[in-house]
C-alpha cells in the first residue's frame, strides 16, 4: 500500500485528463435527467408488500448504488434465499431517453475521484437503490438451495422492502448478519467444488480515495465479500437455468484456457515454487491457491491473465452455453444499477416465473446487448489501467535512479511483468533470460505522470 499526496494536483488533472481520453460523460442529457426527476416519484402501486422480511445490504462503505438486498429463511432441509434486487425496469421506461442514454454507456465507469453512473443518481443513489431509509421496490428472486448447495428459482416477484442495515465489507461481524448466511455461503461454495469450479480472485490493484489523500494498493477480497459473492452467484446460476428451460435469455460465458495457456502456467507455477502436481488439474489447483502468499498471488494473476475472457451469448437452440470459470450455465441479473444487461435478464425470468411470456423489448436486447456490453466492459478495463498507470507514476516520480527489488510473475512475447515487493507497483522489463520467479534488482528509470508510464532496467 502506498498513500499518494497530491499538493500539485498532479492526481487530479490526470484523473480529468482520463475521462477526457475515455470521453467519461460528466453529466446526463436534460431529458434523461428530467425523466428520472419523474420516475422518482413514482409510488408503489402494484408490489407485494414484503417489508416484514429481513433484508440486508453487504457493499462497499462508501456506496449508495445498493443493487443487492438479501434475507435468508429455513425450510424443512433446504434454506431459502430472498435476493431482492432494485428494480430499474419499473423506473426506466423502454425508449425513453434514460433508456437510450443506458445503451450508450452500457456499464457504470468508476474512477478513484467520482464515476460516470449508467442512470442519474436521483435513482441509481436515490430512489432506485435499496438504502435502508424506507421502502424500496424490487424484484425478489427466492431461491431454494438444496443441503447439497445447488439452486433452484423457486419464484420471482415484484415487490416493496425495507432495508435493515447498510452493512460494509470492510467493517461487519459475523454477529451483524442475517441467521443462516454463513451456512448458506458454505453449501453455495460446497457445490461449486462438487462442480468443479473456480473462480479466480487474485488480488487486484487499485486506487481509492482515502480523506483527501489516494492510495495505490494491492487488495484481496476480504471474507465477507467473498461469502457474499456466494449469494450472488446462486441467484445468477438459478436464473441461468430458468431461461435456458424457458429457451430464452442472455448468459455469460467463458471457454477453457487453451492448452498451450496451461503448459505455460504449469512452468510458471514451478518457476515460483507452488507445487502443482501432474494429475491435478487446473481447477483443482485455482480452489486451493491462497491470495496472502506472494508466490501463490502471483500465479493467480497469471491465471487470470492466460483466460479467454468472458463474453455474453444470447440464448441458441440446440447450444448450451457455458461458463468455465464457474462449471455451469451462468447470467449476470444481479447489478441493474450498474449493468444494463441485467435489466433485460431481470425483466425475462420475472416473466418466466410468473407464467408469462418474455418481453419483447427484452427478447430483442438479448440480440444487441452482446456488442453493446463487450465495448464497455473494455473500456472499464481501459480506465482502470490508466488509472493505475498513473497512480504508479506519481507514486515513484520523485524516486527515479532508485533500486528495488522485484520478482517476475509472467513472461509473453512483450517481455517480462515484474512486481515491486516493497510497493503495489505492476511493470513490463525488457531483459534476456527472465523466467517466472525470478527475484532481481531494477533501477528506477524514469516516471512520467503526464504519459502515465513507468521505465525499470535491470541491474547488473
Amino acid at each position: 500500500m502506498r498513500t499518494l499526496r497530491d499538493p500539485n494536483c498532479v492526481l487530479a488533472e490526470g484523473l480529468a485528463a482520463i475521462r477526457t481520453q475515455f470521453q467519461l460523460p460528466e453529466a446526463f442529457p436534460a431529458a434523461a435527467e428530467a425523466e428520472a426527476q419523474q420516475a422518482a416519484q413514482r409510488g408503489l402501486e402494484g408490489h407485494a408488500d414484503r417489508t416484514a422480511l429481513a433484508f440486508v445490504t453487504l457493499d462497499p462503505a462508501e456506496s449508495r448504488d445498493l443493487d443487492q438486498a438479501f434475507a435468508i429463511e429455513q425450510s424443512g432441509a433446504d434454506m431459502l434465499l430472498h435476493y431482492a434486487i432494485a428494480d430499474v425496469g419499473g423506473f426506466v421506461p423502454d425508449g425513453g431517453a434514460m433508456d437510450g442514454e443506458a445503451w450508450h454507456r452500457g456499464t457504470s465507469q468508476y474512477l478513484p475521484d467520482g464515476k460516470a453512473p449508467l442512470y442519474p443518481p436521483i435513482l441509481s443513489e436515490g430512489a432506485a437503490s435499496l438504502l435502508p431509509d424506507g421502502e424500496r421496490p424490487a424484484i425478489i428472486f427466492t431461491v431454494r438451495v438444496d443441503p447439497n448447495g445447488e439452486a433452484r428459482l423457486d419464484g420471482a416477484e415484484r415487490a416493496r422492502i425495507r432495508s435493515r442495515a447498510k452493512l460494509a465489507y470492510e467493517e461487519v461481524r459475523e454477529d451483524q448478519l442475517p441467521t443462516g448466511f454463513a451456512e448458506l455461503s458454505r453449501r453455495i461454495e460446497a457445490a461449486e467444488l462438487a462442480r468443479g469450479a473456480a473462480r479466480v480472485e487474485p488480488p487486484e490493484q487499485e486506487v481509492v480515495r482515502d480523506n483527501g489523500c489516494y492510495r495505490l494498493q494491492l487488495r484481496p477480497q476480504c471474507w465477507a465479500e467473498q461469502k457474499n459473492a456466494a449469494m450472488s452467484l446462486a441467484t445468477n446460476l438459478a436464473v441461468a437455468d430458468a431461461l435456458l428451460k424457458a429457451h430464452t435469455g442472455l448468459f455469460r460465458t467463458m471457454d477453457e484456457p487453451q492448452e498451450w495457456a496451461v503448459r505455460r502456467l504449469r512452468h510458471t507455477a514451478k518457476a515460483l515454487g507452488v507445487a502443482w502436481p501432474k494429475p491435478e488439474s487446473l481447477q483443482q489447483l485455482e480452489r486451493r491457491l491462497n491470495p496472502a502468499h506472494a508466490a501463490e498471488a502471483a500465479l493467480m494473476l497469471a491465471i487470470r491473465r492466460a483466460s479467454p475472457g468472458a463474453a455474453y451469448q444470447p440464448y441458441r437452440e440446440g447450444l448450451r452455453p457455458w461458463h468455465s470459470a464457474v462449471a455451469a450455465t451462468y447470467a449476470h441479473a444481479t447489478a441493474p444499477l450498474r449493468r444494463l444487461a441485467d435489466r433485460y435478464v431481470i425483466e425475462a425470468a420475472l416473466a418466466v416465473a410468473s407464467g408469462k411470456p418474455v418481453p419483447e423489448p427484452a427478447t430483442a436486447a438479448f440480440e444487441r446487448l452482446p456488442d453493446v456490453m463487450q465495448k464497455a466492459d473494455a473500456l472499464g478495463g481501459q480506465v482502470h489501467r490508466a488509472v493505475v498507470d498513473l497512480a504508479e507514476a506519481v507514486a515513484l516520480e520523485d524516486r527515479q535512479g532508485e533500486q528495488f527489488d522485484a520478482v517476475v510473475t509472467d513472461v509473453d512475447q512483450r517481455g517480462a511483468r515484474i512486481q515491486l515487493c516493497s510497493l503495489p507497483v505492476v511493470a513490463r522489463i525488457k531483459a534476456d533470460g527472465l523466467i517466472p520467479g525470478h527475484e532481481l534488482a531494477v533501477r528506477l528509470e524514469s516516471a512520467e505522470p503526464s504519459t502515465r508510464s513507468v521505465r525499470f532496467s535491470a541491474v547488473g
